[in-house]
């Protein structure tokens, strides 16, 4: 009798340090999940804010918050890349020279200028490539997916563009783009959603955002970076 409870008690130590490891195990799992759908979407923010500062660059400093707007600018934009030829030496800028000065003189063709600033071998041409090859070449990428959550099923990045005033009075143009626990966490079971409702508790505790974003279009701006940098 004692034996067959010996026996019984190993079994149930056994079951009960099953239970424990795979517990610790779907934890583990459950975490790694966690962050590999993060660092996707924190790539995807960080892509959106690529497009956002050259668009910001081409359209009078101002950000696009339509994802109609800013997906045909990504698909069929184009980036300015200067090509350079020569540097200008102290002496050339102690006499007042700057590359925008020097520049206009040798695109002037006035010949006497240009051999009397010695910018004979000074050059700054500007080459306009696609906007897509140049920031997003790798394979698999899709700009109508840009506005998409990873791992949300549908939802799409929150996107806002306005202009802001600062402590001093100045106006700036600011952007905001986000995508809430809610969305990329979707379909993690239980924990998931205890993780969301835990998340937007300490984020509304903090006075934070309840997810990823990059910029912020209230009174903290930041130049576009992620609340996670």
């Amino acid at each position: 009798m004692k034996q067959k409870i010996n026996v019984v008690l190993a079994l149930c130590a056994i079951g009960l340090l099953y239970v424990c490891v795979r517990s610790i195990q779907d934890t583990t799992e459950f975490d790694a999940e966690v962050a590999a759908r993060e660092a996707v979407v924190k790539a995807r923010l960080m892509e959106i804010r690529d497009a956002e500062e050259a668009y910001k660059a081409q359209h009078d400093g101002v950000y696009c918050d339509n994802w109609e707007v800013l997906v045909s600018f990504i698909k069929n934009g184009k980036l300015p890349i200067v090509m350079k030829q020569g540097v200008l030496s102290d002496e050339q800028m102690d006499k007042g020279l700057t590359e925008t000065l020097a520049a206009s003189i040798v695109n002037s063709g006035d010949q006497a200028a240009i051999i009397e600033n010695g910018l004979q071998n000074f050059r700054r041409d500007t080459l306009w490539v696609s906007l897509k090859d140049s920031l997003y070449n790798y394979e698999g990428f899709v700009a109508d997916s840009m506005r998409y959550i990873p791992f949300s099923q549908g939802d799409t990045f929150e996107l806002v563009a306005c202009p802001n005033t600062t402590r001093s009075g100045s106006i700036i143009q600011v952007m905001e783009c986000n995508a809430p626990d809610s969305s990329f966490l979707k379909g993690m079971g239980k924990q998931g959603k205890r993780l969301i409702y835990n998340r937007a508790e300490e984020a509304d505790a903090k006075g934070a955002y309840p997810g990823l974003k990059i910029g912020d279009a209230g009174n903290n701006w930041n130049n576009n970076a992620g609340n996670w940098e």
